[in-house]
């Protein structure tokens, strides 16, 4: 079954860290980019990080520049968001994709509030 399955997300204060976790089964992961994605209430879904089959390149938006980490681990079928010094515009419901399969996972909420 192809899938992936995100974990990790929760409620946490302003500054503190979160890693986010996604699982993936039933295709070929190390041939897919990766990348998560976050939706907010109200707004469209937007990229936040991306990582190639092989680590060679990552991007990450601008909001997130210097904060959050995208890396990966083929031999787990794993991809991770470390996020760092998390803000309240950071609250969403964060998806991770893979690329070319197209498979979305079903997200993990993020809400970051004092």
């Amino acid at each position: 079954q192809v899938q992936l399955v995100e974990s990790g997300g929760g409620l946490v204060q302003p500054g503190r860290s979160l890693r986010l976790s996604c699982a993936a089964s039933g295709f070929t992961f190390s041939a897919n980019a990766m990348a998560w994605y976050r939706q907010a209430p109200g707004k469209e879904r937007e990229l936040v990080a991306t990582i190639t089959g092989g680590s060679e390149f990552r991007n990450y938006a601008d909001a997130v520049k210097g904060r959050f980490t995208i890396d990966r681990d083929n031999t787990k079928r794993v991809v991770w968001l470390q996020m760092n010094s998390l803000k309240p515009e950071d609250t969403a419901v964060y998806y991770c994709h893979a690329d070319p399969r197209r498979v979305w996972g079903r997200g993990t909420q993020v809400t970051v509030t004092s």
